[in-house]
């Protein structure tokens, strides 16, 4: 997959392609669906896959105090694409000249001169351009007169529910893992590299493997019972805490700190992917280090008793 950031890109698609446009926040089964749909036209028409996104995202843009929290990174994002019959991923920085580009402006610059779309399938929702005042019809009628199709994308139901990036932030915050990993088609999963931290898991003589979040809000918090990928054939079991450690006042980093279970090397530096397979406990604050201990020995051992009574999860021996 090539990677085009902005419309001065090489990597653009030089001969015209089929396009969709969106978020694609966790590429979820609904999203995986579309880009099955539009390979199914490039190849029809003999042309490349190109998904088109914005960075960031609109809603974080003009609202930033209110935007949902992302489920995925950037650079998350594009590495599920990239595992996807996607040729193409173009970014756009999400600016205020974008946000004030007249819809027929979007159309020319973006959709028919950068890349020449054959095929463009988008939400019946989709609106775009200064005031939000392109949308659906507004690009129907601009593909009749240009040339090229517009379609949109259909709806893709779960238990009689539309799959949404909104649906499983939901499931997430509600602790519903394995209702989210039906959604994502695999367990949710947070991936970075691993960076050093004040040490305060070692001294309590719990090690912890900690990702820096790089978001203001995350859509999952608490302690869960997870496997980190990245480190060995097979994936490693362990404890993981999301949040801004309550324990200790006065740091509000947002960290993700896993304690692997009957594992210890130094892997700083490594990028690893973290799975989440089962809330243990909402996060909590402790009045000292020794009841703070103590609890983590419990919900070590809560895991352990997870992942025994569930043979296709690593089943560390306790």
């Amino acid at each position: 997959m090539r990677l085009a950031l902005g419309l001065r890109s090489p990597h653009l698609p030089p001969n015209g392609c089929v396009a969709t446009i969106g978020n694609f926040d966790g590429v979820h089964l609904g999203h995986r669906a579309v880009i099955d749909r539009l390979a199914t036209q490039g190849r029809e028409r003999n042309l490349p896959v190109c998904v088109v996104l914005f960075e960031p995202q609109p809603r974080e843009f003009f609202d930033p105090g209110n935007a949902p929290p992302r489920l995925m990174r950037l650079r998350e994002k594009v590495d599920r694409l990239s595992e996807l019959p996607v040729d193409y991923t173009l970014i756009l920085r999400f600016n205020r000249a974008l946000a004030s580009m007249a819809p027929g402006d979007f159309i020319q610059n973006i959709l028919i001169h950068a890349l020449g779309v054959r095929h463009l399938v988008v939400g019946d929702d989709f609106r775009f351009g200064r005031r939000r005042e392109g949308d659906f019809n507004l690009l129907r009628q601009a593909g009749l007169r240009a040339g090229f199709e517009v379609a949109d994308t259909a709806s893709v139901l779960i238990d009689g529910e539309r799959i949404s990036s909104t649906l499983i932030r939901e499931a997430l915050l509600g602790g519903d893992l394995a209702r989210a990993a039906r959604l994502l088609s695999k367990p949710y999963e947070i991936c970075g590299r691993v960076i050093h931290g004040q040490k305060r898991g070692r001294l309590m003589g719990f090690p912890t493997a900690n990702l820096l979040m790089q978001r203001k809000n995350t859509p999952i918090q608490g302690v869960f019972a997870v496997t980190m990928r990245g480190l060995s054939e097979r994936p490693l079991a362990g404890v993981a805490n999301v949040g801004i450690r309550p324990t200790m006042a006065g740091d509000e980093t947002v960290l993700l700190e896993t304690h692997l279970l009957d594992f210890n090397r130094d892997i700083y530096g490594k990028r690893v992917e973290v799975e989440f397979h089962h809330k243990l406990r909402d996060e909590r604050r402790f009045n000292d280090i020794p009841e703070l201990r103590a609890q983590i020995e419990k919900d070590i051992k809560a895991a352990r008793a997870y992942f025994a009574g569930h043979p296709n999860h690593p089943s560390p021996e306790p």
